[in-house]
């Protein structure tokens, strides 16, 4: 796998979204910045998390789309996606988000990065969008793009390289993880061989999961 990175995105702070926060912010917007970005272990220089109970943290420091996946949505929902319209910080192109591998890792600009998890959609994604029942569409059309943790911090700009440095040979992939931890929960034992690769978030849904299954 050889991309390329087109644009790195950050994050323009929101209170006019229905966040049913205490707060009433998101940093769910993102918008393309010039120049490189420093990428480390606490995600984007320059971008925000307003809520670190369910999002960012060293597993979910870098969200990464792909313009293929952006371009589904423009034909699905009828509206203009620019880069960070997912509310991603990589927008890529050759890049296969919804295939990406649990514990991949990638050369990307400077840094490199690992798959650790996946995107599962929210009420704030689809209040942002705009579309009531965007949480039900995100799910069944299996493109929720990859949470990566920074291994080796580096700065990042449009144009840089996307590279796959090596892949586990489980199989499992976001998408699975996806899947798995919404709408087909009986598929946990199937991506409990990736266990070691995924993030604490998800490590301790799998484990309460199996439990109730018996697994």
């Amino acid at each position: 796998m050889t991309g390329r990175v087109e644009s790195v995105n950050v994050a323009v702070v929101r209170s006019d979204i229905d966040t049913r926060a205490p707060d009433g912010r998101t940093g769910i917007d993102k918008r393309p910045v010039d120049g490189p970005v420093l990428l480390t272990v606490d995600g984007a220089q320059g971008d925000t998390i307003c809520h670190t109970k369910h999002h960012g943290g060293p597993d979910q420091a870098v969200y990464a789309y792909a313009v293929d996946d952006l371009a589904f949505w423009v034909a699905e929902l009828g509206q203009v996606f620019r880069p960070g319209g997912v509310g991603e910080n990589l927008t890529v192109s050759g890049v296969d988000c919804t295939g990406a591998v649990l514990g991949e890792r990638w050369q990307v600009g400077e840094a490199v990065l690992q798959v650790r998890s996946t995107r599962n959609p929210c009420r704030v994604f689809a209040s942002f969008r705009g579309v009531p029942d965007l949480v039900k569409r995100f799910i069944a059309a299996g493109r929720p793009g990859a949470y990566l943790a920074v291994e080796r911090a580096g700065a990042v700009c449009a144009g840089d390289p996307v590279e796959l440095l090596d892949r586990p040979d489980h199989g499992v992939t976001v998408a699975d993880l996806m899947a798995a931890s919404t709408v087909s929960r009986e598929r946990a034992p199937e991506v409990a061989v990736a266990r070691r690769f995924m993030g604490v978030r998800d490590q301790a849904w799998l484990d309460r999961t199996l439990q109730l299954l018996g697994a």
